[in-house]
């Protein structure tokens, strides 16, 4: 299949064919490798990506789905046969109600005998290229709803939990995280104003594959594994186990301090001083600053990548009454708390900027937003509200 039937891959092309595309792009393929295996124009896949919206299509669950253009020729032979329904389904694979409804669909009077494969295949085709209807737009106080959460930078699945704990037997105010995704980057087919898009955690037009990336830090002196961690801090069931790091600025020549309460996802921020005479001092400054005040029993530990700003994690220690463990180097799993909220901050502080002009009271309202937001691994209760209760009690 050369460029010029590119079109005809996307319009009528096979189910197999794309899936592949989505499953290459999910891999993180190029659209020129991805192109080149399915020989198709990199022009087309690039335009048939715009018009998806960049997020990959349900499969419909009816005949028009199941059934390629082969199947309906061969519907047509088995039809000359004089084969009646239940024998064409027992050949072809799919329930006879629906072999019966694809013959009265493509036959041009509704006799068997005028069957035509190929206006079958256009009329599937066209009917699920047909525009529905999205349930966001069309109800009013849901659309209000996502709107709010938005403007909160909450996340689609984040609105949806929050939804569903706020409205539980509502049917107009219950949607799917994926149709909030559809609903925002389909916008040619009646979604949210563009602007609202910026609300999103990338502000991308167009959906893209999930990667993840490691990166490399040098070992640091006197440190204690992670291994060796009190056995209670594998889970998340007793509060005080904290995660700490550093997001970085333009050029790394600022940074602000991140830390997270493994059991609640409560943040603190923290302001590196940019007039200390180095990070090191900084991060140690800041960090006694804002753990020493804590309650003993959520100063269990906190467990850093291997940073040299940590370089002084025995000093932080005695003064805080904290123990401090360090992950293994290129192991971003092992503080998932922390390195899922650092990807979150970016909303808030994004790459290749100065970080150090926002003030520790700017970091505090930062915080406080994002102590505030329903959480999923919560049940869609809140840092704030789960930190609260445990200490109320």
């Amino acid at each position: 299949m050369g460029f010029r039937d590119g079109p005809l891959f996307f319009e009528m092309g096979s189910s197999l064919r794309l899936a592949a595309f989505w499953d290459a792009r999910a891999m993180g393929q190029s659209l020129e490798v991805i192109a080149a295996d399915l020989g198709v124009g990199e022009g087309t896949l690039r335009r048939y990506l715009v018009r998806s919206g960049g997020v990959r299509p349900r499969i419909v669950a009816d005949s028009r789905a199941r059934l390629s253009l082969e199947e309906r020729f061969r519907i047509k032979e088995l039809l000359v046969e004089k084969r009646s329904v239940r024998s064409i389904a027992a050949v072809l694979g799919p329930a006879p109600s629906t072999i019966s409804r694809e013959i009265r669909r493509g036959s041009v009077s509704g006799y068997r005998s005028e069957y035509r494969p190929m206006r079958a295949q256009r009329l599937a085709w066209e009917g699920r290229r047909r525009p529905k209807t999205l349930k966001i737009p069309s109800e009013p106080r849901l659309l209000t709803a996502v709107k709010a959460g938005l403007a909160e930078r909450l996340s689609p699945e984040q609105i949806v939990g929050r939804l569903r704990r706020d409205f539980p037997d509502d049917p107009a105010m219950s949607v799917s995280h994926e149709t909030i995704y559809r609903t925002l980057y389909l916008q040619a087919r009646g979604g949210l104003k563009r602007d609202l898009q910026t609300s999103t955690r990338t502000g991308r037009t167009i959906r893209q594959p999930q990667r993840r990336a490691g990166h490399r830090r040098s070992q640091i002196k006197d440190m204690v594994s992670i291994w060796d961690r009190p056995v209670e801090a594998l889970d998340r069931t007793v509060p005080g186990h904290w995660e700490g790091d550093l997001i970085v600025g333009k050029h790394g020549e600022s940074a602000i301090g991140t830390i997270v309460e493994r059991h609640s996802n409560f943040l603190i921020l923290i302001h590196l001083d940019p007039a200390k005479e180095n990070r090191v001092i900084a991060t140690r400054d800041g960090l006694i600053a804002k753990l020493a005040g804590l309650p003993t029993t959520l100063k269990r530990s906190l467990t850093w990548d291997q940073g040299r700003e940590m370089a002084q994690h025995r000093h932080i220690s005695d003064m805080t009454g904290i123990d401090i463990y360090f992950a293994d180097p290129r192991s971003p799993w092992q503080r998932a708390s922390n390195e899922n909220t650092n990807g979150l901050l970016r909303q808030y502080f994004p790459k290749r900027t100065d970080l150090s002009i926002h003030s520790q009271t700017d970091l505090d309202h930062v915080a406080d937003q994002m102590n505030r937001r329903p959480r999923k691994r919560l049940e869609f209760a809140t840092p704030y509200e789960v930190l609260s209760q445990y200490l109320l009690h």
